[in-house]
């Protein structure tokens, strides 16, 4: 793929960021954006394609869906509400929700950092690789064909908690998307509001993120936006299709929400440097578990030149890198859009492509 490169004075101030995202396009990206902030300036920047078949680039601060990004908003707006006493973190879950079958000994601090051994509804890969299937299809030609129906949290959570959990609450580590949508849940018991309304009164108005958003059962993304694609077998023979348009309630709060690179780098920063959670909260919040470095909806990795605070998010066409350095001063935010598969053949470039970046923006890959 020949990718489409950016003539921008920002792309000739740092020529080797412009090179890297037109290599990543040229390894089987459709588009990139990339932004890369520190104290003294900004670098923003496109490769690759908005569309397939077109020739223009993907917009410079176009929306895209961003995945699991959506754990760390989430997760803020949990610890914002046990800033003001509505919500404990050791407290367990069940408190909160009386009416779902959930473990009494997981507690809220469980939910947020995936500890809780709750199945993910949306599969499991057992350790020996055994692939368990979730409740919800999110992959292949039943993903396609139902991209546009509406899904129920409380059902997805409910068909979830039925399944025999992965171990003990508190004694491993698995990532798992009901726990996310197990914290909605509780989010909206305690305040009694929609999650959507919760997230715009409490962090997307504060720091004026307008082009984030959680969609609930929307279909579109709104604004300027890169497109995503999806391949599959259909019979025998592969098609691909533009899944720009679907609805993200399969996933809920596990990964629904639409936000650009410019909305994630103010997020994140605004998070690390204490702007959203009082310090004792956000140093709980930083603090990794043993297995994998997961804190409470963040991913505390160590590079060569210091901590760094990240989350990523993907699927179905679209996904968002986030970075920050622990004091904020350089972050780095990302929206690919690209052809996906149920066979996930574009994940190890994409963990290529992001170790590239890593290495270039933070001075090492990260340990």
């Amino acid at each position: 793929m020949t990718s489409n490169k950016t003539n921008s004075h920002a792309a000739q101030a740092n020529p080797d960021f412009q090179r890297i995202i037109d290599e990543i396009v040229d390894t089987g990206f459709v588009g990139i954006q990339l932004r890369v902030t520190d104290e003294h300036r900004e670098w923003a920047g496109t490769a690759g394609l908005s569309a397939l078949g077109e020739t223009a680039p993907p917009p410079s601060n176009g929306r895209i869906r961003i995945g699991s990004n959506t754990k760390t908003f989430v997760a803020t707006a949990v610890l914002q509400l046990v800033a003001e006493g509505q919500i404990a973190l050791d407290t367990p879950a069940a408190h909160y929700l009386p009416h779902l079958a959930i473990d009494p000994r997981i507690t809220v601090r469980m939910l947020l950092q995936h500890t809780s051994g709750i199945f993910n509804f949306t599969g499991e890969v057992l350790e020996d690789g055994t692939i368990v299937p979730g409740v919800v299809a999110w992959s292949g030609k039943d993903w396609v064909d139902n991209r546009l129906r509406g899904r129920d949290v409380l059902d997805l959570v409910r068909q979830a908690l039925a399944l025999p959990a992965r171990f003990e609450p508190g004694t491993d580590w698995s990532y798992s998307n009901t726990n996310y949508a197990i914290a909605r849940l509780l989010i909206e018991a305690v305040t009694g509001d929609p999650l959507a309304q919760v997230m715009q009164r409490q962090i997307l108005e504060p720091l004026g993120l307008t082009d984030t958003l959680v969609p609930e059962n929307s279909t579109e993304l709104g604004g300027p936006h890169a497109h995503a694609y999806y391949r599959y077998d259909d019979a025998g023979k592969q098609r691909t299709v533009d899944v720009t348009v679907s609805d993200p309630s399969w996933i809920s709060s596990g990964g629904d929400m639409i936000s650009t690179s410019k909305d994630l780098h103010t997020f994140i920063r605004a998070l690390v440097t204490g702007k959203l959670l009082p310090a004792p909260l956000l140093a709980d919040m930083l603090t990794p578990e043993s297995k994998v470095g997961y804190g409470l909806g963040v991913i505390v990795q160590h590079t060569r030149s210091g901590t760094v605070i990240t989350h990523n998010g993907g699927h179905g066409g679209h996904a968002a890198l986030m970075y920050s350095t622990a004091d904020g001063s350089k972050t780095m935010t990302a929206a690919l859009n690209y052809v996906d598969d149920a066979d996930l053949t574009l994940s190890e470039p994409f963990q290529q492509a992001t170790q590239r970046l890593i290495e270039e923006v933070f001075g090492g890959p990260a340990a």
